[in-house]
């Protein structure tokens, strides 16, 4: 049997602005990337989202991003590598504070955004980052974009690292996703995201928007809660992936 673990993003929202079905979506996935206040959420959405994932027994990870709440963390930013390092450090350490006081071990790190995107080009970006992390923590697991340098600077700096596929996004023919900017970059039909993710699961492949098969890793598939159908599209997925003989579970199962 296939096994994966079946990320999403949460405690987006901030202040009194809700974004996201996080406690209905908890049911479904495996692992939650928490936001950590800088591209979304706020100490209380980071507590009450801490304390949802671990009553689902849901791993947790932090989830850094820029500091751009206005655009959401998805525009870039010109950053130099130790502002990156200081950034994803200071936003591990402050996910960690409400994991202690829960008794919760934090499980991995995720990018956010545009720091996701950028890290997965460039080399000294993405060595920050993944120093960042080693330095807090050795044991923490990178999530990383598929084949991407974010996931060659983690296996560099000597953490575990878990490549990750998306279900509702297009690729490009050089395995990058496809820029929001585009109308196309994300998948707006059920049964279409579904079908490219259990291909990429079961066969390592997925087809770019330009109609090249890419080959690729699928350690962890990322579903967004932030979209008007989150959760009936992890419902879906998780239905899908039952009959297609893929068990769920954590990456550090």
């Amino acid at each position: 049997m296939v096994c994966v673990d079946l990320n999403c993003d949460l405690g987006e929202s901030f202040g009194a602005y809700q974004i996201g079905l996080d406690k209905d979506i908890l049911q479904f996935v495996t692992s939650a990337n928490i936001a950590c206040g800088f591209h979304a959420g706020d100490p209380s959405v980071m507590r009450k989202t801490v304390t949802l994932a671990a009553d689902k027994g849901v791993s947790i990870g932090a989830h850094p991003g820029l500091p751009d709440l206005a655009g959401f963390g998805r525009r870039n930013m010109a950053i130099t590598p130790e502002e990156a390092y200081d950034l994803v450090t200071y936003q591990i350490g402050a996910l960690s504070g409400f994991l202690k006081a829960e008794g919760v071990q934090m499980q991995h790190v995720k990018p956010h955004g545009a720091l996701y995107n950028m890290a997965a080009k460039n080399r000294r970006l993405s060595d920050a980052i993944a120093r960042a992390i080693f330095k807090v923590d050795s044991n923490l697991i990178l999530f990383g974009l598929a084949g991407s340098e974010l996931v060659l600077a983690g296996e560099r700096a000597g953490l575990k690292t878990a490549h990750e596929v998306f279900a509702d996004r297009t690729y490009q023919d050089d395995g990058t996703l496809t820029s929001r900017a585009h109308d196309d970059a994300l998948i707006q039909d059920d049964e279409v995201a579904v079908n490219q993710v259990i291909r990429m699961v079961k066969e390592g492949k997925v087809r770019s928007r330009e109609g090249k098969d890419i080959s690729l890793k699928a350690d962890t598939v990322c579903i967004h809660g932030d979209s008007a159908h989150a959760l009936q599209f992890a419902k879906k997925i998780r239905a899908e992936f039952e009959k297609s003989n893929i068990k769920v579970q954590a990456f550090s199962t």
